[in-house]
């Protein structure tokens, strides 16, 4: 059975989208509701600086519609450190903050990881026994976001699908652009929107990203977001693969 495709940006709150992706007037409490009109997903990203309380996460859920999903950002304390098998507190204070009030609007947990950070088996397969499979009886998906070249080896793909996680697809001027196997789901974050492409990437680009979501989707669901880049145009790339989806 195919998954389901959802098409997202990062967050909601940007000045540079009232009045180009928002309608002018907009009640800026009133976005993220409009996000869950016009589009299919979006990463939060304040969970990755700091907690949240239970009752912010249960206000985002009902701003939205059924269906829609948010990608919910890991904490910067769990990933950016020299020893990732000391994470076990920061992952746990990260996962236990109230993202299960997200309910069915919880779609993968994104752990990103930073450009420097080199593929070390020992230590990464450690930091993957941490991660929980549900929270207060919530499943949890759990993507890998890396960029360092190191990790593209067979021995990290094996140990990400072995834990059942998504390696993220970038791309990305720097980044590598690392295939995971599949675990039932796939994450891609698509970064190079241009400010002169009025959707952000070419028609045709836009064409080969939904083509590439289509396929993968023969074996799960699929998160594709549109991020950084030219981020004033990332709602607009958004909206025109959500449009060449049908």
């Amino acid at each position: 059975m195919a998954g389901r495709i959802r098409v997202g940006i990062g967050g909601w709150v940007y000045e540079p989208w009232r009045g180009s992706f928002y309608p002018q007037g907009l009640r800026q409490k009133d976005e993220l509701a409009y996000v869950g009109e016009h589009l299919t997903a979006t990463e939060i990203n304040a969970t990755y600086y700091s907690s949240q309380k239970p009752a912010t996460f249960a206000g985002w859920a009902k701003a939205v519609p059924d269906g829609f999903q948010f990608a919910v950002k890991a904490s910067r304390y769990a990933t950016n450190r020299k020893v990732l098998a000391e994470a076990g507190d920061s992952i746990a204070k990260f996962t236990q903050q109230g993202i299960a009030e997200l309910g069915d609007r919880l779609g993968p947990i994104l752990w990103q990881f930073m450009a420097t950070k080199k593929f070390d088996a020992e230590d990464f397969g450690a930091f993957l026994k941490l991660l929980p499979v549900s929270v207060d009886g919530v499943p949890l998906r759990h993507a890998l976001e890396v960029r360092h070249e190191s990790f593209d080896s067979p021995a990290f793909l094996d140990m990400a699908r072995d834990a059942g996680a998504a390696v993220v697809f970038a791309d990305h001027e720097e980044y590598p652009a690392i295939i995971g196997y599949d675990v039932g789901f796939a994450y891609n974050r698509l970064m190079r929107t241009q400010a002169e492409e009025s959707a952000g990437y070419a028609i045709a680009d836009i064409a080969r990203w939904t083509d590439h979501a289509r396929e993968q989707a023969t074996r799960g669901d699929v998160f594709s977001f549109f991020i950084s880049g030219a981020k004033e145009r990332n709602p607009a790339a958004a909206r025109a693969m959500i449009v060449a989806l049908g």
